[in-house]
Parts: C-alpha cells; sequence; structure tokens
C-alpha cells in the first residue's frame, strides 16, 4: 500500500505543500504588517492609490451596499468604498490578524467605526451564509490564496444575486521587453527596499515572485468565468502591470 501524494503549491518559486501556504503567508504578512502601507507607496512610487480609486470609479459604489473586502488588510479599499457610498458597511476579512490590527489603528477606522467590522478568516472557506453581500472586493491578496479558484466560488457563494465581484491583481505586460524591464525592477529592486524600509528582504523576495506565478489577465478571466460569474472582463493598468477584474451573480 502506498501513502496517497500530497497535493502541492506555489510559494513564490518554491514549490510546498498545500496545507503549508497558508501558514507562510501569514507569515509573511505579521513580518510586514507594521511598514505594509509605507512599502506600498515605495514600491509603486504611488501609483498603488491610482489603481485603487481607478477600481472604485469602475465600481461604482451606491448608498447602502454591504462590502465584503476579502484579503482586505489595512482597510485601503474599505475606507475608499465606503467614502464613495456615502453609507453602507463593509466587512474587512484577512487572514493575518496583525494587519487588521494595523488598520483599526488608522483615523479613518476610527471615523467608519460604525460601518466597519474586522474579521480574521480564510478567503477558501468564508464564515458568512450564502447570499450576503453585494460587493466583494480583493486586492493584491487572490494571489496569495492556496486554491485561487476556491475563493473564487467562495466569492460568487456569498454575493447577493445581482451582487458584483471585483479583483484588482498584479498582472502581465504585453509587451516582451516591458516585462523584462518590469521583472528587473521588481527582482532587483524591490526585495532590497524590504531590507531598508522593512527589515525584512525574504518576505518581499516572495511577493514579487508571487508576482510571476499568477495566472496572466485571460486565464485568470476564465477562472471567473468557471466560478459562474457572468459579464465578466477586465481592464489593464499602467499597461498590464495590474488589472482589474469584474464579475456579476446573475
Amino acid at each position: 500500500m502506498t501513502d496517497k501524494p500530497e497535493n502541492t503549491t506555489h510559494f513564490g518559486f518554491e514549490t510546498v505543500p498545500e496545507d503549508e501556504k497558508a501558514g507562510r503567508v501569514q507569515g509573511v504578512f505579521s513580518s510586514v504588517a507594521s511598514k505594509y502601507d509605507i512599502m506600498n507607496d515605495v514600491m509603486s512610487v504611488g501609483i498603488h492609490r491610482v489603481w485603487k480609486d481607478a477600481m472604485m470609479d469602475w465600481l461604482a459604489p451606491r448608498p447602502g451596499q454591504r462590502l465584503l473586502d476579502v484579503a482586505g488588510g489595512t482597510g485601503d479599499i474599505s475606507f475608499r468604498f465606503l467614502k464613495r457610498a456615502g453609507r453602507g458597511h463593509s466587512t474587512v476579512l484577512d487572514l493575518t490578524e496583525s494587519m487588521l490590527v494595523e488598520g483599526r489603528k488608522r483615523a479613518e477606522a476610527e471615523d467608519m467605526s460604525d460601518s466597519l467590522d474586522w474579521v480574521v478568516g480564510d478567503a477558501m472557506a468564508l464564515p458568512f451564509e450564502a447570499n450576503t453581500f453585494d460587493v466583494y472586493t480583493i486586492s493584491f491578496g487572490i494571489r496569495n490564496v492556496t486554491r485561487p479558484q476556491e475563493a473564487l466560488n467562495e466569492a460568487y457563494r456569498v454575493l447577493k444575486p445581482g451582487g458584483r465581484l471585483m479583483v484588482l491583481e498584479f498582472s502581465q505586460l504585453p509587451n516582451p521587453m516591458m516585462q523584462a524591464a518590469y521583472d528587473a525592477y521588481s527582482f532587483n529592486v524591490i526585495p532590497r527596499m524590504g531590507q531598508m524600509i522593512a527589515g525584512d528582504r525574504d518576505s518581499y523576495q516572495y511577493l514579487v515572485e508571487s508576482i510571476r506565478k499568477f495566472p496572466d489577465q485571460d486565464t485568470f478571466l476564465g477562472m471567473l468565468r468557471t466560478a459562474g460569474f457572468e459579464n465578466a472582463k477586465y481592464r489593464n493598468l499602467s499597461m498590464g502591470i495590474a488589472a482589474l477584474h469584474s464579475g456579476w451573480k446573475i
């Protein structure tokens, strides 16, 4: 009798057992939580703010909507959503509690406390009833999920009929020369920034590697459709450095 083969996945460029990845991801974000927002600004030269505003422009939040912001970390997307909606509610869910702790320290969290919940949870097994939320967002988080397709399936389950999914994630540039230049920046500069600012080179090395392992725009679009989302489409941001994917539960 032989042992059952162990399911594996990638952790950056390393192959690891599936049941180890979530713990390793938690380790990464626990390590960088206190410097996460600063590093986002430095790594992207502030462009991540433009991308998140573009996400809100396409999403067009409406008053009274309920948002589930998965891998919501320190609350960036939820704060933007609630400001645009005027009134509503957001549940910020993240696997790493220390990220949520940092989010609660932000001034916006205090101002919006009546409209916010902070929940530790897994994107692949959401602790919510079906048909609960009007909007589901996940920003720069789905590439860290062990099985992204399961996260999309869960997104579909918890959305109400007529609800909308929106994913903001790093992606692939269509031009090989541009991609090579971007990779050179990513692999040579970002881990060094991580060491200088957050005192953690390895975590930012993983984050760079995880971007290269994530499916391209069209492949990921197919995953949305597999989960059941209709009218699924995407828009490139900054020529494809990042991409927004949108889908509807109809």
